[in-house]
Formats: C-alpha cells, structure tokens, sequence
C-alpha cells in the first residue's frame, strides 16, 4: 500500500515499495500563481534528503523544488517541462516531478500526513 507525505517545503511524496514519486502540492501552485517553466534533476543523479531537486518559475516567482528524501533519480515527467501549465491543473497527481529509487525508508518518518499538512499550510499563509 502507498502511502502520501508532505514536507514543510510544500512537496508530496508516494512511497510504493523502493520507488518514491515527488511532486509540488495543490497549496504550492496556489501560492506561486501560474507555473511557466519547470527544471528538474539529472536521470541517474543522486540527491540528498532536503536538498535542491529542481526550479519552477511563475508569473510571480521561482522557487526551487527540494527533494522530502534521499536517492536516485531513476524517472522525470518531462510532459511538464514541455508544458508547465501542467503543474497547475493537476500538481498532485499527473503532474509529478520525479521518481527516486529510495536510501533510507527511516526518512519517511520526518514527513507530515495529509491531515498534518493541511494545518501546517493553512497555518502557514495565514
């Protein structure tokens, strides 16, 4: 069974098995407007829990994309480098990021629940 989690950086994450798939959340988009681009990591490059996966830019911002555990990338949806406005519709299903083979499983354990996020992000913009 997977499982969603959320970190304080507003990114999700469904662990199935060794393979974790990592997005930007729905309060994310709301917050920076209309995506208009989107970068993601290298195929094959290893990245550390917390640290800078990637870039989306809006109309109002850029904000990097961190990455809530650590391990390789082993996939990137590159539909949403062709089309950013991809992120905005649907940014907590079709429009994942990237998937990583996982490290540690124990890092999980640092993430919020769906229902922790929620209070974490209302709380946070208001």
């Amino acid at each position: 069974m997977s499982e969603v989690k959320f970190s304080k950086e507003h990114e999700w994450i469904i662990l199935e098995g060794e393979i974790a798939t990592i997005g930007i959340t729905k309060h994310a988009t709301e917050m920076l407007g209309d995506i208009v681009f989107a970068e993601l990591p290298e195929k094959g490059s290893n990245v550390e829990k917390d640290g800078t996966a990637g870039v989306v830019e809006s109309t109002k911002a850029a904000s990097d994309v961190y990455t809530p555990v650590s391990g390789e990338v082993i996939d990137l949806n590159q539909s949403i480098v062709d089309d950013p406005s991809k992120i905005n519709q649907d940014p907590e299903n079709s429009a994942w990021f990237f998937k990583l083979k996982i490290k540690d499983k124990s890092e999980m354990d640092t993430l919020m629940s769906k229902d922790e996020y929620d209070i974490f992000a209302k709380e946070s913009s208001a």
